[in-house]
């Protein structure tokens, strides 16, 4: 019996293994979308080939490591709702093809939606309840049990015990390499799932929103989706086609977080945004300096 748990073990590790090298997706069923929820036409988009005749409008900079190779997707343009893709553009295996780690988007989302909390729940103790000034009757002879104040918090309208003194806040800071971790582990999801799509910019030639929704209809990139552009400044354009439009959202770049990324069904990124986050990420990721000089002995005055 122990013979074959070992060989199915050995087994199992042996395909994991090769699959980490041979590029596969090996992502848990909870991560797969069911049959029923993808759309036949989606499902029919396949990767581009990697003959394609298409130029490549953009490369790593990155150094890639040798047992892995580049991600190539296509580059499309919002100029057009039926256009061709225009080119391909390589993305890094480290940032876009991480293993999937559900423990850390967990620990992410719950971060994200505690930081920012605040309990404003307050009660009052014995000595900020109103009255309770003399002893209600005196210590002995009266056959009662012995009080000094009606506002102890064994009477009713006393005050309260160990209650909650708000506003309480809930901030706490993950470790940046856990937030960094759950940031490629979201986008490699989005890029598993085929929910995430590249194209050369932000440019359409009208700032009506129903172009937009004809736009993503027409390209089933699903119900939502999330803009994200490494740019100063948006074009006006794009800006104003999306304030009317609850499930279409466009942010820059250096705000791109999991949760939005989790709340969005799709994800959208310029070429300018694939290099921001790529240099960003990788350097966090590899860095083995701390952010912030320290030095010993510590002490909080400068």
């Amino acid at each position: 019996m122990l013979r074959i748990s070992l060989i199915a073990c050995g087994r199992g590790a042996a395909k994991r293994f090769a699959s980490s090298f041979s590029g596969e997706s090996a992502l848990p069923s909870n991560l797969l979308l069911p049959s029923n929820l993808v759309d036949p036409a989606r499902s029919k988009r396949s990767r581009p080939p990697s003959d394609s005749t298409l130029p490549v409008l953009r490369k790593c900079d990155a150094l890639v490591p040798s047992h892995l190779s580049p991600l190539n997707t296509w580059v499309e343009t919002l100029e057009k709702q039926d256009s061709e893709p225009l080119g391909l553009a390589q993305l890094h295996p480290d940032v876009f093809a991480v293993p999937s780690r559900l423990d850390i988007l967990h620990q992410v989302e719950m971060w994200q939606r505690s930081y920012k909390r605040i309990s404003y729940a307050n009660t009052k103790v014995r000595s900020e309840v109103r009255g309770g000034g003399r002893k209600p009757w005196r210590q002995k002879g009266s056959g009662r049990a012995r009080h000094g104040s009606i506002r102890s918090p064994i009477w009713r309208g006393g005050g309260v015990s160990h209650g909650p003194r708000g506003p309480t806040s809930f901030y706490y800071m993950l470790p940046m390499k856990v937030r960094v971790q759950g940031l490629m582990v979201a986008l490699s999801s989005k890029m598993a799932q085929d929910y995430l799509h590249i194209v050369d910019s932000l440019d359409i030639p009208t700032p009506d929103s129903q172009y937009l929704l004809d736009l993503i209809r027409h390209r089933y990139w699903g119900e939502s989706v999330l803009i994200v552009d490494a740019g100063e400044e948006l074009p006006e354009n794009i800006l104003q086609a999306t304030a009317s439009l609850k499930t279409v959202n466009v942010i820059p770049v250096i705000g791109l977080n999991v949760h939005s990324m989790l709340k969005h069904e799709a994800l959208v990124l310029t070429l300018e945004a694939v290099k921001f986050l790529e240099n960003k990420l990788l350097w966090h990721n590899h860095r083995y300096t701390p952010l912030y000089p320290f030095k010993l002995p510590y002490s909080d005055f400068p």
